[in-house]
């Protein structure tokens, strides 16, 4: 039995499987080019996550290869990324101790239902999920969570030792001791900063982060360092794992739908941009279920929760990707290159604070909450909201976006709730122009104030309803119009309704009589 998936036949059963077309130079390119970034960037993201290191290479490897299959854009790549790492971080913390076997597992079975919600929702055909968390709420989210991740990095910037007070309280700690920072950690992380940042105005493809990696090995390993680094990780392969931990499953099912949901807005961000500036489909139920089968990869690879990193990407992009088999090769190549990880054990942890605080301030935008506050007041306070939210719940970063969301659903209550009914009076007519939703809970206000001027101004004999400012009107406002029509007219009073929109029902305007 054969069924549709976007443009694509599909056996029922097995959606959005397709064939990959035959992979091009560019493809390889790509997939090497990201590759090379991936490996120094999952590392770093597996500390954010509170997570061995070597489990971000493990996060970077399968996921993608599995993806390939499913993707809807050829450009997404997708692993180990900043955001995911720290709503995974702010959801285990509690739960059990970072970087133990407790915590490895439930990071597991976290990535599991991540992925078997994102699966569900794609089969179900539900991607317009993608646009549930409103532009306020994320923008309010990421400028949080970026804040959270570079406070976060650092004490390993400066190579300081601190209480473990919270993110924020060590951040202000290691910032505010400048007497045990260690100058050649600040060496290493200014050396990277200059490699990600310089590396490109020489050429888009400069692996400026792998250049940075491999000089701070050597160094660290050819001189006497004593600072930081990342010590003891284990070479081998990707193993395997079905050992859940089943009974979390109660604590961990509503952080994974917030991850799945708020996750999801990065890539399908990614996957839209770049689907518009070439013109061309994006299919999100498809990339819901590729993101999903990529994290219950993740999930049996032992590691953790993944989604799309931007960066990475754009460089995809850059690097002449032409079909989805970048992404295959990009996760081909972190797979082979996992075996040989021990000789990353020299490497500064300053090099990996720095890859992440270089890869994340990009994201704090505050210009973005505070275009708001000339845009829309009452989004302003759901942008700004989440993002004060989102600092004061770490590590529980997902309870900003529960804050945001609720928000969002206040403000837009509001504005359902509240209708203004301006008037004049032009001889014995009265005009009444509302602004607003017209449903039931509004229309009641609306009829007291027309009640009111009647009973006030006795020489009134008509009413002239101005609807041009109403931008919905529901079946019950319209029958409360209806009496309120039939009313005024028992009395000698003549009601007019002008300026309906276009595209209320046959419904509707049957009861208004204005079919």
């Amino acid at each position: 039995m054969i069924g549709r998936f976007g443009s694509t036949a599909y056996p029922v059963g097995m959606p959005g499987v397709f064939s990959l077309p035959k992979p091009t130079v560019g493809d390889l390119i790509a997939g090497i080019s990201v590759g090379l970034v991936a490996l120094p960037q999952a590392l770093a993201y597996a500390e954010i996550a509170g997570m061995p290191p070597q489990y971000g290479l493990f996060a970077s490897a399968l996921p993608p290869i599995i993806a390939a299959l499913f993707v809807s854009s050829k450009y997404l790549q997708t692993g180990a990324v900043a955001l995911t790492a720290i709503l995974t971080y702010g959801a285990l913390e509690p739960l059990a101790t970072p970087r133990t076997t407790d915590y490895i597992g439930l990071a597991t079975l976290l990535a599991l239902l991540v992925g078997v919600f994102r699966i569900g929702l794609g089969l179900f055909r539900l991607g317009g999920v993608a646009y549930l968390v409103s532009e306020p709420v994320l923008a309010g989210f990421t400028a949080g969570a970026a804040v959270l991740i570079t406070a976060s990095q650092l004490p390993k910037l400066f190579d300081v030792t601190t209480d473990g007070n919270g993110v924020l309280a060590d951040a202000a700690q290691a910032l505010g001791s400048p007497g045990e920072w260690q100058l050649a950690a600040l060496g290493f992380s200014a050396l990277t900063i200059f490699c990600m940042y310089g590396g490109p105005r020489l050429h888009r493809l400069f692996p400026g982060i792998l250049l940075a990696v491999v000089l701070g090995g050597v160094i660290s390993s050819t001189t006497d360092y004593s600072g930081s680094t990342i010590g003891h990780l284990e070479g081998g392969f990707v193993e395997f794992t079905i050992d859940f931990p089943w009974d979390s499953l109660g604590e961990l099912w509503l952080p994974a739908m917030v991850i799945a949901l708020v996750g999801f807005a990065e890539p399908s961000s990614i996957a839209r941009t770049f689907a518009a500036q070439e013109r061309t489909r994006w299919d999100a139920n498809r990339e819901l279920i590729s993101q999903g089968v990529a994290n219950v990869a993740s999930a049996f690879s032992g590691a953790f929760p993944v989604g799309g990193s931007f960066s990475r990407s754009a460089l995809s992009r850059l690097a002449g990707a032409r079909t989805a088999w970048a992404g295959a090769i990009n996760g081909a190549f972190v797979l082979i290159a996992v075996p040989f990880i021990p000789v990353l054990e020299p490497l500064p942890m300053a090099i990996l604070g720095a890859t992440v605080v270089g890869a994340v301030i990009k994201l704090i935008r505050i210009d973005r909450l505070w275009a708001l506050i000339n845009q829309s007041r009452p989004q302003a306070l759901v942008g700004i909201g989440t993002f004060v939210a989102t600092l004061v719940s770490a590590p529980r970063v997902e309870r900003g976006v529960i804050v945001g969301v609720v928000l969002a659903l206040g403000v837009h209550l509001y504005r359902e709730l509240t209708i203004t009914t301006p008037s004049t009076r032009q001889g014995d007519t009265l005009i009444v122009a509302p602004e607003g939703v017209l449903w039931f809970a509004t229309v009641p206000g609306v009829d007291r104030m027309i009640r009111s001027e009647l009973a006030e101004h006795r020489d009134l004999r008509r009413v002239e309803l101005d609807l041009a400012g109403v931008g919905r009107l529901d079946l019950t406002a319209a029958a409360a119009l209806r009496r309120l029509l039939d009313e005024l007219a028992s009395v000698g009073v003549a009601i007019e309704i002008v300026n309906l929109r276009s595209g209320v029902s046959h419904g509707v305007a049957s009861l208004l009589e204005l079919d």
